[in-house]
């Protein structure tokens, strides 16, 4: 089997990203300057690979053209939000690698693909050049937790050949409790718990309770309603090495019920 050749020095991070509203793309709040400020103080990756909880479907595929389009997969925003474009180039030949350690029969090519908001809004910021090349990996609806960490583990190599994971999503993402036009609302209660016990886990090594989300707090799944953004911290703490270190360089509460945590492996 063929792996994509990157040669680095060092091993690249693998980073989750809490996303929150889209509106973070262009407004220049304290998680875009945390995001810009993480860009900096790590070694500029050959490529990335972001998993978006924006593209949840019934099947693990990977974006396999050149050009990305920037997908506008929302409404109701400002003009300027829905025109906004984030050039980035895609990677043909490192989504052909990564099928390829996923298994032929496991992990489609999606030909005509671009990147959803969960992506470009984060990599805008961090990278806002848009030199780098970036593929997306759909997160596989049908599967069970389990099924994606164990693909953050097949994945884990190439971080060592200078690719990027990001992970991006919310450990707590609850819409409908979101306090909308008042952002600096304060957190529910349930949502501090379920965030922190996360933490703890990850600090402590604990990945099956980790998988196993739905037994940490009996109010989990006010935390994680649909699993669409929790699955992509799963992927990350697949992708963990031995005696890794975590650090948490962003938290808080957008509209109290969205948990803007990053978990950073790495950095």
């Amino acid at each position: 089997m063929r792996v994509i050749m990157f040669t680095m020095p060092t091993c690249m991070p693998a980073i989750f990203l809490g996303h929150g509203n889209p509106m973070n793309a262009i407004t220049n709040n304290r998680y875009a300057l945390a995001w810009q400020a993480l860009a900096a103080k790590i070694p500029k990756p050959k490529a990335i690979i972001c998993v978006s909880a924006h593209w949840y479907i019934p099947a693990t595929m990977v974006t396999a053209t050149q050009t990305l389009e920037t997908i506008h997969d929302f409404g109701g925003f400002p003009e300027k939000l829905s025109n906004y474009e984030y050039p980035a180039q895609g990677s043909v030949q490192l989504a052909k690698d990564v099928q390829k350690l996923l298994g032929l029969k496991e992990c489609g090519l999606d030909k005509r693909r671009g990147l959803d908001h969960g992506a470009w809004a984060v990599l805008c910021r961090m990278y806002p050049k848009a030199d780098i090349p970036v593929i997306q990996l759909s997160i596989n609806k049908r599967e069970p937790p389990e099924y994606h960490y164990a693909l953050g583990k097949k994945l884990m190599v190439l971080r060592d050949e200078g690719v990027l994971f990001v992970g991006s999503g919310n450990v707590v993402h609850n819409l409908h409790a979101y306090a909308w036009g008042e952002r600096k609302a304060l957190a529910f209660e349930w949502g501090v718990r379920f965030e922190s016990r996360v933490r703890e886990l990850f600090l402590s090594r604990q990945e099956r309770k980790l998988i196993a989300y739905e037994t940490l707090d009996p109010e989990a799944m006010l935390s994680v309603p649909t699993p669409d953004h929790y699955l992509p911290l799963l992927y990350i703490a697949g992708m963990r090495k031995k005696d890794e270190a975590v650090t948490f360089s962003l938290e808080g509460f957008d509209g109290g019920s969205i948990s803007m945590l990053t978990v950073e492996l790495g950095v």
